[in-house]
């Protein structure tokens, strides 16, 4: 509002910085922009896996997407089940394996890592394996869940899994 001075008023001057926020609610860890990131190495065993799916889950709740959430879910069965894959197929004495979640809340989507060091095992094409097998299915699990996914080899050594979940930005105050 501009007085008869054509000087603004502090409600004027309230309401022009509100305007000028950023259009994304800023979350712990989170850029301006909506950007965040998470890199960790973890042992290569049942537990490792474990504790790399809840530390991504407690990440993804300060990023602002709650445990029950959508997108929080699917990210944490995809951490797990590519995770659950470095374990098993990935694994070589006295090498962790790696796991980096971004989140770029301008495209709305994760983009999911999961490195190992042992290059030899690459995952195939996902397809459900016959009813009567126990295992066989976290590629295509994560083939339902992403809206991409693939590997490539890792330089030194090993290879890196990798997927895209789409995610909407989260919603509600910080």
């Amino acid at each position: 509002m501009v007085g008869m001075t054509s000087k603004k008023t502090p409600a004027a001057t309230r309401a022009d910085r509100q305007e000028e926020a950023p259009p994304f609610l800023r979350r712990f860890g989170l850029t301006a922009n909506g950007y965040g990131s998470l890199s960790r190495q973890f042992p290569p065993t049942p537990r490792g896996a474990r504790l790399a799916r809840r530390t991504v889950v407690r990440q993804l709740g300060y990023w602002g997407f709650g445990p029950m959430t959508d997108a929080s879910c699917s990210v944490a069965l995809v951490v797990a089940e590519l995770a659950a894959n470095a374990v098993c197929h990935g694994r070589l004495r006295g090498r962790n394996f790696h796991v980096r979640v971004d989140y770029e809340g301008p495209a709305s989507r994760f983009r999911i890592e999961v490195s190992d060091a042992l290059l030899g095992r690459t995952p195939e094409q996902a397809a459900l394996p016959p009813a009567d097998r126990e295992s066989g299915r976290g590629l295509f699990l994560v083939e339902c869940l992403a809206t991409k996914w693939g590997w490539e080899p890792r330089n030194p050594i090993g290879k890196t899994v990798w997927a895209e979940v789409a995610a909407a930005r989260p919603q509600g105050g910080e």
